[in-house]
């Protein structure tokens, strides 16, 4: 709802926002047929028609001005997998999907649209597993050991990447995805 009310505000009041940063996100780990479907329309709605009806409110604004960045905050769940993350991971999917496409779309608007991939990061969810016994501590420690830097990502690690490709500075970058992650999800 609140989206809804951002979008009619918005549109009375176009050209004001700049910068779009997608921040928000919310999951539940746990194996695909263990979820309901109300847990998958909670997760859709948040993950995926969050973002989708945050730029529906803010891009008129900017192609009418011709000018504007976006960064969403999507995920390497979206990109790789994530095991007990599947309706998590198919959003975060989408959101790169439609960033990349919303970014062909918007070039020769002066809008570029980017987004960032953080994995994994030590916040409540994460430490959520550690709740779960040795099996959540042990997921935890295989998942430190398998990324390259040894260590989880801290929130402090992301604010950067996002304010480049929010600034002038990113004026040439359009349609990324760039993964912060420690290297766990590097390929050639």
């Amino acid at each position: 709802m609140r989206c809804r009310q951002l979008s009619r505000r918005s549109r009375s009041r176009p050209g004001n926002v700049e910068v779009l940063v997608n921040n928000a996100g919310w999951d539940k780990a746990m194996p695909f047929l263990k979820s309901t479907p109300d847990l998958w329309e909670k997760l859709i709605d948040i993950n995926l028609y969050g973002p989708i009806n945050l730029h529906y409110a803010v891009l008129p604004g900017m192609v009418e001005r011709k000018r504007g960045r976006v960064v969403s905050i999507a995920s390497d769940a979206g990109r790789v997998g994530s095991s007990g993350e599947s309706v998590y991971s198919a959003c975060k999917g989408g959101v790169l999907a439609f960033t990349k496409t919303l970014a062909r779309e918007l070039a020769r608007n002066n809008i570029q649209l980017n987004a960032v991939c953080p994995r994994p990061t030590d916040m409540p969810l994460l430490r959520s597993f550690a709740d779960e016994g040795d099996a959540g501590a042990k997921l935890i420690d295989g998942l430190t050991r398998a990324i390259p830097m040894r260590r989880l990502g801290q929130p402090n690690d992301y604010p950067g990447i996002v304010a480049f490709l929010a600034s002038h500075d990113a004026a040439y970058i359009t349609g990324q995805t760039i993964s912060v992650c420690g290297g766990l999800t590097m390929h050639g």
